[in-house]
């Protein structure tokens, strides 16, 4: 499955593996004279992964223009949280930039330097006409994506489905699977149910659905098992185009909208014919996602985010109260009042 959009920051050829212990030290020195590699290409992967959580510890932190940054040659993030983005950007305002962010000398553009870790900090600098502090360190691609992905796995602020695409681009780019387990911190079983997801849900779909932060692996898992039916596949596709799928204010409610849509459209093994009589509704702040499904002899409601099981309840605790209001409303209707 081509990557059109989500991969379209991949455009580096990169290296071999970097763990050559099979490798005679003549050979490593050959390897290094003809690739032109650095000293620590021949490290192991666990020195490479310990060294990147210690890669500022020391250095000499510098004050760049942030338009002398260009981004990372692989992207880890899908766009962007407004709200916690916001609040960076004022503290950087009001407090200055704590914590330098991680560059090194571009590989193909002299006097230019590419972002490993911190690009919200950047931006941030950027916005407020600020000079970025920094750390300059030369990295080759591989210390590169191990020093991005161990940061931001110690950050802890990418959701599921950015690590999985995360993985996905490091592997079409040709990186191998130990470089994956060690720039993710997962062991093969997570590496390769996050590499499934990321291949099997159609690129429109993953585009549509964003970050989706209270989405987690298990509600990923259950959509990529429907979409490999193709006709369900189909019916994602299709439903992320919708109204009432666009209308809806977080990645989460869309991604239990879809959700709900596709377990009726695989029942029947097909896409169809007519759009479900969905329904959804969110509060402003998006504590609460409720989404209504029809049935043949009644209605189907499921409540998600953090707030949804108590409003559940609450509901339920408050039927009698709520039917009578219903029932004066539709007295009113029927007497023309």
């Amino acid at each position: 499955m081509a990557r059109k959009n989500l991969f379209a920051s991949v455009t580096a050829t990169l290296g071999d593996d970097v763990d050559r212990a099979a490798v005679t030290a003549s050979e490593a020195r050959a390897s290094y004279t003809r690739r032109g590699a650095s000293r620590s290409m021949i490290q192991s992967l666990d020195e490479l992964a310990e060294t990147s959580m210690r890669v500022l510890d020391g250095e000499t932190v510098i004050s760049l223009d942030p338009g002398d940054l260009d981004g990372s040659f692989v992207a880890d993030r899908i766009g962007d949280d407004d709200e916690a983005y916001t609040g960076l950007r004022e503290a950087i305002r009001h407090s200055g930039q704590s914590t330098p962010i991680l560059v090194r000398p571009h590989p193909t553009d002299d006097g230019r330097y590419m972002i490993v870790f911190g690009h919200r900090r950047a931006r941030a600098a950027r916005e407020l006409g600020l000079k970025v502090r920094a750390v300059v360190k030369p990295l080759a691609d591989i210390e590169h994506v191990i020093a991005q992905g161990q940061e931001n796995t110690a950050r802890a602020d990418l959701t599921f489905i950015e690590k999985a695409i995360f993985a996905s681009k490091l592997q079409r780019s040709g990186m191998s699977r130990d470089v994956l387990k060690t720039a993710l911190t997962v062991d093969d079983s997570l590496l390769s149910r996050m590499l499934s997801v990321a291949e099997v849900v159609p690129d429109s779909v993953l585009d549509a659905l964003g970050a989706a932060k209270g989405v987690g692996r298990d509600r990923w898992e259950e959509l990529k098992k429907l979409v490999l039916n193709p006709a369900v596949a189909q019916r994602a596709c299709q439903t992320v185009k919708e109204d009432g799928f666009a209308a809806l204010t977080s990645d989460d409610a869309r991604f239990l909208y879809l959700l709900t849509t596709l377990k009726s459209s695989s029942k029947s093994g097909r896409p169809s014919k007519q759009k479900p009589a969905v329904s959804a509704w969110a509060p402003v702040d998006q504590s609460v996602s409720v989404t209504a499904k029809p049935r043949a002899n009644g209605l189907v409601m499921e409540f998600g985010n953090p707030k949804g099981k108590s409003f559940g309840l609450w509901l339920s605790s408050n039927m009698d109260s709520l039917f009578e209001q219903y029932s004066r409303s539709t007295d009113k209707q029927q007497t023309g009042d």
